[in-house]
């Protein structure tokens, strides 16, 4: 009986928000309560502190955080990345989606039920809202179904007018991580006809927020979002999930009085379909598109198990095949390597982050001009430096030929490096005919900032040969 419940495959063909004329399916989940919310909402707000605290909070004199895409200029955590670093943000990503890919074939979707915006945003500001104004689910159902009357328009008015007002914060706060503070004093401060590109970002924003949350809602999730159809390709039997325990739950019957009980554990009533945010049955089973793994499910289920005198965890954390076989979740050797392999991604982002150069410097020969010979018999080459200051402060920076010795002529004055900004030079490197290699010789130029060595390039120096 459990098995042939759990092989019902049915509900894959439809998703809980649309019916069978192809009509939006309105949700009205229940205000979830219990230890796993608690924590989640403990998770939120550290999160929502951290976004919006973000654009204010320094490092090096420099955001923690902005990627401005205009500028072609992104700092992370206090350190400038330019298009010259692209490589590092390119490995960046490509260890984020290697790290998403292998955290959901471990863990499976916490990260939507527990980190993604979207889901934060929606269950943790705006449904709570919801339950401040309209009330609990039963609440919101009735007033759904009631008459225009002058009660539901101010409820309604009321709620929007919120919503309009926390889609506009987050609009903002979004636009600052792109173009910065002090950019955004500009944009509020100054006559709006002075900035209307700016003004249309902010306005275009506001509605793509407030459309989302008030309208879009759950269906951003199964039907924009393309994690939820990845993760039937990333995750197996063997990956932890928020599964219902059919084994020990079926066949399921209504719990009577007085009646001496031989079915399973679960009474089927349906409070885990309830408070679900995305309006599914987790007893239909594990790895549902539309299931974000929230644990509001099992918090529902454990508090009827409490009332019932049940043991909890009829809904938990737990593999498919853990439930199947009838054993304890473990952490298995699969886990822990794939762990060691999300460790060493994190590490060697961090390594590159940390290692890589402030200031980077390009050399190469003038196009077009051949070797110089000077008075003196020395052989010289004509060359464009280009210095890019990933720092806040400026300075005065000189040049020097390393190896072999020979001497560098600047074109013009010393060079002075900007703060966050680039610094181009024309110098002649000079050598000696015995230090050449033949038509073609290596040569290494040191970038200094007074005496101290800031960055080394190597370029190659042109000669008639011995």
């Amino acid at each position: 009986m459990a098995h042939a419940i759990v092989d019902n495959e049915s509900f894959r063909d439809t998703i809980a928000t649309v019916d069978k004329e192809g009509k939006r399916v309105w949700l009205f989940p229940k205000k979830p309560k219990g230890k796993f919310y608690n924590y989640r909402k403990l998770v939120s707000y550290a999160l929502l502190a951290l976004l919006f605290t973000g654009p204010f909070l320094k490092v090096n004199g420099l955001p923690v955080l902005m990627l401005n895409l205009v500028e072609r200029k992104f700092i992370i955590f206090g350190m400038i990345f330019w298009p010259q670093d692209f490589f590092i943000l390119l490995l960046g990503f490509m260890a984020f989606m290697v790290f998403i890919i292998l955290f959901t074939v471990v863990y499976g979707r916490v990260w939507c039920g527990w980190v993604c915006p979207q889901t934060i945003f929606m269950e943790m500001v705006f449904r709570r809202v919801e339950y401040w104004i309209e009330g609990d689910y039963n609440k919101q159902k009735a007033l759904d179904r009631a008459p225009w009357t002058s009660d539901k328009i101010l409820k309604r008015i009321a709620k929007h007018s919120v919503f309009v007002l926390i889609s506009f914060i987050i609009s903002n706060t979004f636009l600052v991580y792109i173009i910065g503070v002090d950019a955004l004093k500009t944009i509020i401060t100054d006559n709006p006809l002075n900035h209307l590109g700016g003004l249309f970002s902010m306005v275009l924003f506001t509605a793509i927020f407030y459309g989302v949350f008030a309208r879009f809602r759950e269906q951003v999730c199964t039907i924009v979002c393309p994690y939820g159809r990845l993760q039937g390709v990333m995750m197996d039997k063997k990956t932890t999930v928020i599964a219902y325990d059919y084994v020990r739950g079926e066949p399921r019957e209504k719990l009577r009085k007085n009646v001496e009980r031989t079915a399973g554990d679960c009474i089927d009533c349906h409070q885990c379909v309830s408070v679900c945010p995305t309006g599914i049955d987790i007893r239909n089973g594990a790895q549902q598109l539309e299931c974000i793994n929230c644990t509001a499910c099992i918090d529902a289920c454990n508090d009827i198990m409490d009332l019932i005198g049940k043991p909890r965890n009829l809904i938990k954390y737990a593999s498919e095949e853990s439930i199947a076989e009838g054993k304890p979740q473990r952490f298995t050797t699969r886990m822990k390597s794939y762990t060691v392999v999300l460790l060493l991604l994190v590490g060697g982002f961090v390594t590159l982050l940390v290692t890589r150069n402030n200031i980077d410097a390009t050399v190469l020969r003038t196009p077009g001009m051949m070797y110089q010979k000077e008075k003196n018999g020395n052989i010289s080459n004509l060359y464009n430096i280009s210095v890019i200051n990933k720092t806040v402060k400026s300075m005065p920076i000189t040049l020097k030929l390393i190896e072999p010795k020979g001497e560098i002529r600047m074109v013009r004055n010393e060079m002075v490096l900007p703060e966050q900004g680039l610094a181009e030079g024309v110098f002649f490197a000079e050598l000696s005919r015995e230090a050449l290699e033949g038509t073609s010789t290596e040569i290494k130029i040191g970038v200094y900032a007074g005496d101290k060595l800031i960055t080394t390039k190597k370029t190659k120096f042109l000669g008639p040969g011995q």
